[in-house]
């Protein structure tokens, strides 16, 4: 990959102490009056947490929203799968909470691999959040005394997140769904279902509307606005097994980044250690099962191999191994932390058991995670209060009864930290396009911390792009509404159409399904939980080849001016080849582990991540250079002013 190491990337990052940059942003950041938010057109893509709240917001304050999903409503938005809580420093169990831990503790999560700036921004709204939930009604879980409760998530040392149940991001989003729907109902939004967005169109250098293909009539729909909001979430899809709705796709995304945005980071995917494993060659996604049941249930494996081995044959049930030959290697491992100990930590752990022989079940890819001693030590009633559905998720999917046997699970593919580059305004490197929530990213480096989707998401839509929009949108007010039969809306139908009928005319032998599966097995091979210089190579060849099966022995049925799913899922694959292949090629470049990126050259000799700060303190920026051409990758260097980077830590 050709790389330009001197490229100047503005962050806009403001002057001022950690704590101050936000209030200094707010002061001095420019402002559009109410009478002229009126001639301002908005459009958001996206309705989960981080679209709905901003498409709400941006109506309320008087802006003209246009909101746009691929769902039959919003509130079938990907955001209700994040069941297990939202982070916020509140302190309400007075155990030595702050911003500012919720702010390190976020940074160390990452491994020292996102920006101070948006970190310590992202902490410092998220107590916001939670009163704007309850205030909007968010049926938040409340102790005995009838304050809000808080549980404990992988990476901390504190009590901080707040959950309703295990449906926390069903609730939330309900929450910001009726704030959208009253912005809907005072005519402040107009809501667009079922439409999928295409392409991003620019004008003279600014995007200035989308082309959408109405996923009921087959119809290509044109819009323009002013301003364009991407949130459409990640891209872990590339993967095709993964905890991702069917309909979660990196295309809005890519699509900006081949009109001119940059794409940070698209190695860093997380795996989620608390999945259902993996059943049978015909299932098309996994389950996540929350990480809120590491807060009392127990991960182990059999110490001994015949045990395992006797398990995996069906010989012996996990009730049926005693105490004292059971592993709890998460315990063993990071006696501080124990099972709370970051998700990529917990999944290489995972996966080094399985590897070595002691994993269960009947493929040998999964643990167990035990909630005997909860229910003994808490009673069922309070075990079934916290967890009751998830409990019962589990066994319709599993048909075993985890009150009474052990769940098992196994990592898989569940959040993307890479996304399109933005700045401190959330302003991709294209003028007018913005991208908020999983679709950028800024906030969580090389790893994520449970809990923190939901709270970047809300804290993007709600608290932090109504304002720096405004910086965008303060000299545009004199520029007319754009007519959708501008010769850029023209050309880029055209281009569409073209791509459509070149799919369609193929004719070929395969499925999108088999091809998707196809990249899949590659990814999860080679780009998967630990990565390597040869693997990766392999991954970038084999891409290719498959890249050229696709566009020659694919075949979609049905008509292209009509209701049809084969093709929807062809024109996102076409996105997940390339996606899976910068992906690849981000891996190999970054000659370090850190985080959800695992080079297993770079690992400590206790098999931890190691980082390589001297060469590899930025942000990889790639850049679109045309069909079938490489990238060119610029960098923008993490330069920390208040957090001294250090080895990662959770043992002591």
């Amino acid at each position: 990959m050709t790389q330009i190491d001197n490229k100047k990337i503005d962050s806009k990052i403001p002057q001022g102490t950690l704590e101050g940059k936000w209030t200094n942003y707010k002061d001095h950041q420019k402002l559009v009056n109410p009478a002229n938010k009126r001639r301002l057109d908005v459009i958001v893509v996206g309705t989960g947490l981080a679209g709905a709240s901003a498409a709400a917001s941006l109506g309320e304050m008087g802006f003209n929203v246009l909101n746009f999903c691929i769902q039959d409503s919003p509130r079938r938005a990907h955001s209700i799968a994040a069941q297990g809580g939202i982070n916020a420093a509140k302190n309400y169990p007075n155990d030595g909470d702050s911003v500012y831990r919720l702010f390190y503790d976020t940074i160390k999560g990452g491994d020292y691999r996102a920006r101070e700036a948006n970190v310590y921004r992202l902490a410092e709204v998220a107590n916001e959040i939670i009163d704007q939930c309850v205030a909007q009604g968010v049926p938040f879980a409340r102790d005995y005394g009838g304050l809000l409760d808080n549980r404990s998530f992988g990476g901390a040392q504190v009590s901080r997140t707040f959950y309703a149940r295990g449906q926390t991001g069903q609730q939330l989003l309900l929450g910001a769904y009726s704030s959208l729907s009253r912005a809907v109902h005072k005519k402040q939004v107009k809501l667009f279902t079922r439409r999928e967005m295409l392409d991003l169109v620019m004008i003279d250098g600014r995007a200035r509307g989308i082309l959408v293909r109405n996923l009921v009539t087959g119809e290509i729909e044109r819009y323009a606005a002013h301003a364009v909001v991407i949130a459409t979430g990640g891209y872990g899809n590339t993967f095709f097994l993964s905890t991702n709705a069917m309909t979660s796709n990196g295309s809005a995304a890519w699509q900006c980044y081949k009109k001119g945005a940059m794409f940070a980071n698209p190695c860093m995917t997380q795996i989620h250690p608390t999945c259902i494993p993996v059943h049978g060659e015909f299932q098309s996604k996994l389950t996540l099962m929350s990480e809120s049941l590491r807060n009392d249930g127990r991960i182990w494996v059999p110490k001994k191999l015949e045990d395992a081995v006797a398990i995996r044959e069906g010989k012996l049930r996990p009730t049926d191994i005693k105490e004292e030959n059971r592993d709890y290697y998460l315990e063993r491992r990071y006696p501080a932390f124990g099972n709370l100990v970051p998700r990529d930590v917990a999944s290489r752990a995972a996966k080094e058991r399985c590897d070595a022989g002691y994993g269960v079940g009947n493929t040998g890819l999964a643990v167990y995670l035990d909630f005997a001693d909860a229910i003994q030590r808490l009673g069922k009633d309070v075990v079934e209060a916290r967890y009751g559905n998830l409990f019962q998720m589990y066994e319709k999917i599993v048909d075993d009864n985890p009150y009474q046997t052990p769940m098992m699970i196994y990592p898989a593919i569940h959040y993307t930290m890479g996304g399109v580059w933005v700045d401190y305004e959330l302003m991709t490197s294209i003028p007018g396009c913005f991208c908020i929530g999983e679709a950028n990213f800024s906030d969580h480096g090389a790893n994520r911390l449970g809990a923190s989707a939901l709270m970047q998401g809300l804290a993007d839509g709600y608290f932090v792009l109504p304002y720096t929009i405004q910086n965008y949108l303060s000299d545009q007010i004199n520029v007319p509404r754009f007519k959708t039969d501008a010769p850029e809306f023209e050309q880029a139908e055209k281009e569409i159409n073209d791509r459509v009928e070149r799919l369609m005319n193929i004719k070929g032998t395969h499925s999108v399904d088999y091809i998707h599966k196809k990249l899949g097995h590659i990814m999860w091979d080679f780009v998967g939980m630990g990565r390597d210089a040869e693997g990766l190579k392999k991954a970038i060849a084999d891409i290719k080849e498959l890249k050229k099966e696709f566009w020659s022995d694919l075949r979609i049925p049905g008509d292209k001016d009509k209701l049809n799913v084969e093709l929807e899922k062809a024109l996102r694959l076409a996105d997940f080849i390339e996606i899976g292949e910068l992906m690849a090629h981000d891996a190999l470049d970054r000659e370090e582990s850190c985080g959800g990126h695992f080079r297993l050259e770079y690992q400590t000799p206790d098999g931890e991540a190691l980082r390589n700060d001297e060469k590899f303190a930025y942000v990889s920026c790639w850049e679109y250079q045309g069909e079938d051409k490489d990238p060119m990758m610029a960098k923008e260097p993490l330069d920390y002013e208040f957090v001294v980077r250090q080895q990662r830590n959770y043992k002591a």
